[in-house]
């Protein structure tokens, strides 16, 4: 799946990745990555403006570590984030909703 089939969700996916606690930049790309049968194969170009983003608006906060001899970036959750996640899922139950009324199984098409 392309960062651009994305357009709208990757915010949402990346707080949903924080929810379960504090990581790496890698790190939470290889979470995409697991979470998502390796579908979401996203390149460091899309995720790490992204954390930027959210860090900017509140939701995420970062720390700098040094692992293993090397410098890295560990993004975490805040309040505001959880509760923009909050609001994220909701957004996407009315929107599976809405979006399933056409093309769900159980939506079959409307005779002409």
């Amino acid at each position: 799946m392309k960062a651009q089939e994305l357009h709208g969700h990757l915010d949402a996916l990346l707080l949903a990745v924080l929810e379960q606690g504090a990581l790496h930049g890698y790190a939470i790309i290889e979470a995409l990555r697991a979470r998502s049968d390796g579908s979401l194969d996203l390149p460091t170009g899309t995720i790490y403006p992204a954390l930027r983003r959210l860090e900017r608006a509140g939701h995420v906060a970062s720390t700098w570590s040094t692992v293993s001899g090397r410098e890295r970036r560990t993004y975490e959750l805040t309040d505001p984030g959880r509760q923009a996640l909050a609001g994220e899922r909701a957004g996407w139950r009315e929107f599976q909703l809405t979006v399933g009324r056409f093309l769900g199984p159980d939506n079959p098409p409307t005779p002409a």
